[in-house]
């Protein structure tokens, strides 16, 4: 990983778009949009995709900055359509003429500075990654957006740029997409999220490899910082294990290898998957039989 000069400095003169995919999550999406309001940048436009939840549109487009909201079906139960949903969000905001593409999941407060940050920062041919810190759960009154900074460092397995800083030269296998960043024209290099993963997991990785193949450099921004609300998890995540090893064989396909491997082994170590050397596949344990 190698360390590069900031950018430029030079702002970019055109639309910067926020992009935000949710179901439920309706708290979530209501302090992202307070976030927002607080930025020293709007988002122009905020783009907000509703997967099967016509609630959160109507929420989203009533508050401040006001949502141009797109509504994506949940063709199977339970399998939420993420690739297709950020998709559908940048066509949108490509086409209400934004030059810059953020895209922030709904779990996701911005810093005040977030958006500028992004747009200034921004270059065809570089795909770009913020801090994410992860909030611990909020006190009675909620989360005080002016105090979100005090409560979480960033994420201590990605790298954590000083303010001014880009850290370019970014392994695409650490690619999240809970807060990034790119332009309009890289993202159609890129040629956007491969939409036959559904559910939990896979399409980050893989939109990662797309984006080297695409020859976009993966860098981690500083100065553009996400704080991401608490909610419960599981680890591993034993309620996504059937998403896992489909989207998994999914990209093994694409890629030739296998994504997620850590939650893959502790899935074996209780028993839940095994792997099959015959054909390099991971499988769902029968557990009416021996495994």
């Amino acid at each position: 990983m190698e360390r590069v000069t900031p950018p430029d400095g030079r702002p970019r003169t055109g639309r910067v778009a926020v992009v935000t995919p949710v179901a439920g999550r309706l708290g979530h999406l209501a302090l992202q949009q307070r976030g927002l309001a607080r930025g020293s940048r709007w988002p122009d436009p905020y783009v907000v995709v509703a997967m099967g939840d016509p609630v959160a549109g109507r929420e989203a487009a009533r508050r401040v900055p006001p949502a141009r909201v797109v509504h994506v079906p949940v063709t199977v139960p339970g399998r939420l359509p993420l690739a297709a949903a950020r998709n559908a969000g940048a066509g949108k905001a490509v086409e209400l003429g934004a030059d810059v593409l953020v895209f922030l999941d709904v779990d996701c407060v911005p810093g005040p500075a977030t958006v500028a940050r992004y747009g200034e920062a921004a270059r065809d041919g570089v795909l770009l990654c913020g801090t994410v810190a992860y909030l611990p759960p909020p006190p009675p009154g909620g989360y005080a957006l002016e105090r979100l900074t005090d409560l979480a460092a960033p994420h201590p397995a990605r790298p954590v740029p000083r303010e001014d800083e880009v850290i370019g030269g970014g392994d695409p296998d650490l690619f999240w997409s809970l807060s990034f960043a790119l332009t309009a024209a890289t993202w159609r290099a890129i040629g956007g999220f491969c939409e036959e993963y559904t559910g939990y997991g896979g399409e980050d990785t893989d939109f990662g490899l797309l984006a080297r193949r695409a020859g976009v450099e993966l860098c981690w921004l500083g100065g553009a910082p996400a704080h991401h609300q608490y909610h419960p998890v599981e680890d591993p995540p034993v309620g996504h294990l059937d998403d896992i090893l489909r989207n998994g064989a999914l990209f093994h396909r694409r890629w030739g290898r296998w994504p997620m491997e850590g939650w893959l082994r502790a899935f074996a170590r209780r028993g839940l998957v095994r792997w099959d050397p015959a054909d390099g596949t991971w499988r769902a344990v029968d557990r009416g039989r021996p495994g």
